[in-house]
This record gives C-alpha cells, sequence and structure tokens, in this order.
C-alpha cells in the first residue's frame, strides 16, 4: 500500500498513457469510444497536479503552471482535439511524475538516516543486567551496553578503555575510528569490535544525529535564491498568460480574419507553449540534488541559499587551531646533547606520563613507543615552569630554559633555538642536575588537507586569510607552510567579529571557517559560516554549512558543488526561456500544431530536470580525493607487507 501510494503519480501516467495509445488505436480503426478513453485518461492523468494546482491557488493565493495545462486540456476537448488534449496531458504527467522522483531521490539520503537510527538501547543497571529500552527514555549519565556490530544509540562518552568504531552514517568516512576511554562516541555510527560501555551526555533530541537529519530537512525545504525569484516569477508569469490568452484569441478573429475554429485553437497552444514548467523547474531539482550530494558527503548545507552563494565567494577566511591545524602539537625537531639516548629518554617519559599537559601528550607521544626500561621517579608539577623527577639522586627537569638550568646556553643551542622559534615552534628543554641534555622543538602542524584547500581557493582567485589568538611568529610559520594570503595574528573574539564584518563590506560574500566558541560571532556575521563537524555545538548551530568530517577538502568539493550548480540553473534558464520563445513565435505564425508545442514545451521541461540530476554525479575534486586515498592506502599496504 506505502509502495503504491508512494508511486501513485507515476502509476497514474502509466494509465494515461496506456488509454491514449488504445484510444488512438481505435480511432484510427473507425471505432467511436475514443473520446471517452481520451477524457478518462485525462482525468486520471492530470488528476494529482490539477488538485495541487487549485489547492495552491486557494490556499496560498499562487497562481502555478498546472491549472494553465489544466486550461489547455479542457480547452482542446471543447474543440473536440481530445488526442492533443491527452497528450498534452500524459506527458505533463510524465515530467510531473519524473520531477517527484528527483526530489524524492535527492531527499533519499535523509531517509536513510532515519532508518539507522536506533531506536532501543540496552540500559546497564547497578547489579550488571542489562534491561532493553527506548531511546527516548535514556536520560544524561545513564550507562549503557552496546554489543559488537550494533549501532551507538545515542550521544555519549567511551567507558572501556578501546573501541573501534564505523562512523560513516556521520563522517563519511569509510575507514574505522578508534576511540580511547572518555572519547566522544555518536548516535548511529557501528560499534564493530567487542562490546562496548558508554555513558549517556546527550538527550536524544540533541543528539548529533538528529541534528544532521534536522539540518538536512531544514535545507531541502529552505529554497535558494534563484528558486524563490522563479517561484514568485511564476505566479506573475501565469496571471499574464491568462490575461494575453483570451488577446490572442479574440485579437485574430477580429482583426485577421481568422476563423473562431482557428483562433481558439492557436489561444489553445500559446496556452501551453507559453506555460513556464521548464523555467520553474530550473533551480528547485537541481538543488535538491546538489543538497542531498553534499549530505552524502559530509557536507550539510542549511538551505539552498547559501550553497548557491557559494559560487560568489570572494573571500574566505580560516581559524588555526583545529581548522587549518591539527589542533594538538607534535615533536617535530629533537636534538640530544648528551650521548646516553635511550637513558634520556626512559627518564624523558617518565616524568612526562605525570602531566596532561598538551606539550607532555606530545613528547610521551612520539617517545613512549622507544622506551626500553620503565624507569620510576619521584615527579612534581612546577606549576608554570615545568617538571620535576628525581632518581638516586639525579634530579631531572624538563620545561623552559630559566627552569631547567642555571648557566646559558652554548651559542650552538642558542642558534638551533632561535632557529626554532623562528620558525614558529614552541622549544622544550630537558635537564639532568642543571645541564640541558636535550632540547625539543614542537608545533601544531597543519593538516594536508588545508594546505591543499588552500591551494585550490588560491588557483580560484578567492582571498584567503587566516585569524588567530596565537602569537604571530607562529602563525606566520605556519602561514609559510600553507601557502595563505594573509594572516592575523594575537586575535580576539571581537577581533575576528570586526574583521570579518569589515571583509563583507569590502569585497562582498565572504566565509569564515571555525570550531571553536571563540569563532562563533565571527561565523554568525560571515555571509557564509562553516563550522568543522567536530568542533563546539554553538560553532555548529550558528553556522550556515557545517563539514560532519574536519577535513577541509570537502570545502573544496562544496564550492565545486556550487559551481556547478550554477552553470546547470543558468542552462536550465537559458534554454527554457529558449525554447518558449521559439514555440510562441511558431504558433503566432501557425508553424506548429498542439502536439508539437505539446512536445517541444514538455520535453523541455523532462530535458531540464534531467540535466539538475546532472548534480548527483561525482566532481572532479572528489575524484582526485579518492584517487588520493587510493594511492596512500596502497602504499600503506605495501610498507606492511614490507
Amino acid at each position: 500500500m506505502t509502495y503504491i501510494k508512494e508511486k501513485s503519480s507515476m502509476i497514474a501516467t502509466v494509465i494515461c498513457g496506456i488509454l491514449m495509445i488504445v484510444g488512438l488505436i481505435n480511432q484510427n480503426t473507425g471505432g467511436t469510444i475514443y473520446p471517452y478513453l481520451f477524457v478518462i485518461g485525462m482525468i486520471i492523468g492530470g488528476f494529482h497536479q490539477t488538485k495541487d494546482g487549485i489547492i495552491d491557488t486557494i490556499k496560498d493565493r499562487h497562481l502555478n503552471v498546472d491549472l494553465l495545462m489544466a486550461l489547455a486540456a479542457v480547452g482542446a476537448c471543447t474543440i473536440e482535439y481530445y488526442f492533443e488534449g491527452i497528450m498534452l496531458t500524459f506527458i505533463f504527467s510524465l515530467s510531473g511524475s519524473l520531477e517527484e522522483f528527483t526530489t524524492n531521490k535527492s531527499k533519499k539520503e535523509i531517509e536513510s538516516l532515519m532508518e539507522i537510527q536506533p531506536e532501543n538501547a540496552f540500559l546497564l543497571n547497578d547489579n550488571g543486567q542489562t534491561t532493553e529500552v527506548p531511546v527516548e527514555d535514556l536520560k544524561i549519565g545513564d550507562t549503557l551496553l552496546v554489543p559488537k556490530g550494533a549501532s551507538i544509540p545515542i550521544d555519549g562518552e567511551l567507558l572501556t578503555l578501546h573501541a573501534t568504531i564505523d562512523e560513516a552514517a556521520i563522517t563519511g568516512e569509510s575507514i574505522p575510528r578508534e576511540k580511547k576511554t572518555n572519547e566522544n562516541l555518536f548516535a548511529g555510527t557501528i560499534n564493530i569490535g567487542n562490546s562496548l560501555k558508554m555513558t549517556v551526555t546527550k538527550e536524544s533530541k540533541d543528539t548529533l544525529f538528529s541534528k544532521i537529519i534536522q539540518l538536512v530537512d531544514e535545507a531541502q525545504n529552505t529554497p535558494s535564491k534563484t528558486a524563490s525569484f522563479l517561484s514568485n516569477f511564476e505566479n506573475i508569469y501565469v496571471k499574464a498568460v491568462l490575461f494575453i490568452v483570451p488577446l490572442a484569441i479574440l485579437i485574430p478573429y477580429f482583426l485577421l480574419g481568422w476563423t473562431w475554429s482557428e483562433s481558439f485553437y492557436r489561444g489553445m497552444v500559446l496556452l501551453v507553449v507559453a506555460s513556464p514548467c521548464a523555467l520553474v523547474a530550473s533551480a528547485t531539482p537541481a538543488t535538491l540534488a546538489a543538497i542531498s550530494h553534499g549530505a552524502k558527503n559530509g557536507v550539510l548545507f542549511k538551505g539552498g541559499i547559501y550553497l548557491e552563494a557559494l559560487a560568489d565567494l570572494k573571500a574566505i577566511t580560516f581559524d588555526k587551531t583545529g581548522t587549518i591545524t591539527k589542533g594538538t602539537p607534535v615533536v617535530t625537531d629533537e636534538i640530544f646533547i648528551d650521548n646516553n639516548r635511550q637513558d634520556i629518554i626512559n627518564a624523558l617519559v617518565a616524568i612526562e606520563t605525570e602531566s596532561t599537559h598538551p606539550l607532555a601528550n606530545a613528547i610521551t607521544t612520539k617517545y613512549i613507543p622507544h622506551v626500553s626500561n620503565k624507569t620510576t621517579l619521584d615527579v612534581n608539577d612546577i606549576t608554570g615552569s615545568g617538571m620535576l623527577g628525581v632518581e638516586n639522586g639525579n634530579e631531572w627537569k624538563v620545561g623552559n630554559v630559566d627552569f631547567v638550568t642555571n648557566t646559558d646556553l652554548s651559542e650552538d643551542m642558542s642558534q638551533k633555538t632561535a632557529q626554532l622559534q623562528k620558525e614558529g615552534k614552541t622549544v622544550i628543554y630537558f635537564s639532568k642536575n642543571n645541564q640541558i641534555v636535550a632540547f625539543f622543538g614542537l608545533l601544531d602542524i597543519p593538516k594536508q588537507e588545508a594546505i591543499e584547500t588552500i591551494k585550490y581557493f588560491n588557483n580560484n582567485d578567492i582571498q584567503t586569510t587566516m585569524l588567530t589568538g596565537d602569537h604571530s611568529q607562529t602563525a606566520n610559520a605556519v602561514a609559510k607552510m600553507i601557502g595563505i594570503d594573509a594572516v592575523i595574528a594575537d586575535c580576539l573574539p571581537e577581533d575576528k567579529t570586526i574583521f570579518i564584518k569589515e571583509q563583507k563590506d569590502k569585497v562582498g560574500i565572504n566565509a569564515m571557517i571555525g570550531d571553536g566558541v571563540n569563532d562563533a560571532p565571527a561565523l554568525a556575521n560571515a555571509s557564509i559560516g562553516i563550522a568543522m563537524g567536530q568542533g563546539t555545538d554553538i560553532a555548529i548551530d550558528v553556522a550556515d554549512i557545517v563539514l560532519m568530517k574536519d577535513d577541509l577538502s570537502k570545502l573544496a568539493v562544496s564550492h565545486q558543488l556550487s559551481l556547478k550548480l550554477k552553470r546547470i540553473v543558468k542552462q536550465n534558464i537559458i534554454f527554457s526561456l529558449s525554447v518558449i520563445a521559439i514555440l510562441i513565435f511558431s504558433n503566432f505564425f501557425k508553424v506548429i500544431n498542439l502536439p508539437l508545442g505539446v512536445i517541444g514545451h514538455e520535453g523541455s521541461t523532462i530535458l531540464v530536470i534531467l540535466n539538475g540530476l546532472r548534480m548527483l554525479q561525482k566532481l572532479p575534486m572528489e575524484k582526485r580525493i579518492e584517487k588520493v586515498i587510493e594511492t596512500n592506502n596502497s602504499h600503506e599496504l605495501q610498507e606492511q607487507i614490507n
């Protein structure tokens, strides 16, 4: 029953087509029932769209092309052009069914998301037993058990030491993510490892998964500027056609000597060919297909208006930390002064594992795999300076230079330190009994996709800027690595907002991309605000576009998607207006008849819709990214084999 309801328009079109063929055979073989077959076919084929046209006119006081087609079919029947009437109805019904198919195809992403949204969860009781409960009944703080292969039912944090999660539904990334204790888990993702325990951190209505569904749904119901303009234009245009058609019938009859039959017939042809069906369908199906394309690839547009605006982008501004860079420092340089490298590493890791500071985490991440013997030290955290560890009378210190030693740096160390700082790196020193034995350069390095994305925008003459609260030396070092046009460092949130406002006044359409609370005001004031999906909730809420995966290459894909949409919509508008003009002049000079007018008019509508469906095809940037991923995976596999 549901299938029949969903396919009712296409079923009605098929029945209309069958009755048209049967009626035509009856007419050509001298039968007498063909008028009834044609009329029944017109009623069945045209009922759905005529009903919608009448409801739209009464409810919204908005005239649309459906009424023009219904009037043309009725007019054809009044002068006994039954075949022309059913042919008009059939092709119009076919184009309507095709547009409905396009809309449904474009909305399949949100439907597929809703299908995989879990309905129940296993609540873990205090006694260790589980109870299956509806997801909507879960409360923040509840503990859940998620079996192997099951969907994560709600947003939360991992309690188990380790988990392997397939986050393709959220990020579009096919490679599973390795999660550790206290890391975030998202509803709708799949636990592909062993069973895990988690604690609930959000109610079901506030999960990231629910937000995705809401955003896609809202986007597909928010028309672009072009679609809104065409919809308003349709109302005015239809009124004009309804006014002109009676004149086109009466003037030739009274002034040009045409017969009443010929005048009325030409009026009906004009009613068909002047209707803006193809023009109205120029933008909406293509926009829906583009939004669907984006959702499938982890890019959420909060409306067609923002997708359309991206094509006219003049400047794009990036936050640094977590957007351009990975957000966590890594050890980029190591200089060992003492020859006892292994002892230094053992002591360094023993001290830094006692700290939660990001710099300490970077050092432990780098050197834990190289520890030979676990060293036990008495460790103290000296706030603002560094860490102190004592072992067998030896005093180890890690931190800034003034803390770790009371002697001046050698000329060689001073030069190397100055070079590292010039490159924007943080320098950490390690000493034994106040003698420096090693020092390290650490930097929050840029993401590889950030470099490629900025290069893409530079190549397309779009101004690129980096805003950051970091100091200028580090900011300039990162900017040099990524090739960005301009850098503004030492920014407070209000500084970012002021810059974005001034930039918008100066260049026109601009975009701001960020992931933190401090970026939210700037995102809200930009022409297009873009949030990283793993960023803060407020950044996602105020943004117009959300990159669900923290992958800036998706931004370049979105720009290509917008450019293609603009190109296709422009093609559709020019094509549809050209066809309407040609058909109107051909009708005036009696070059075409009603069947040819129907084919020309409705055929152009079908072609416009099919052209819009090209938005579902892969873009050049997507193919390039896939090729890079495939190459990288091949290299990784070869390394494992070796």
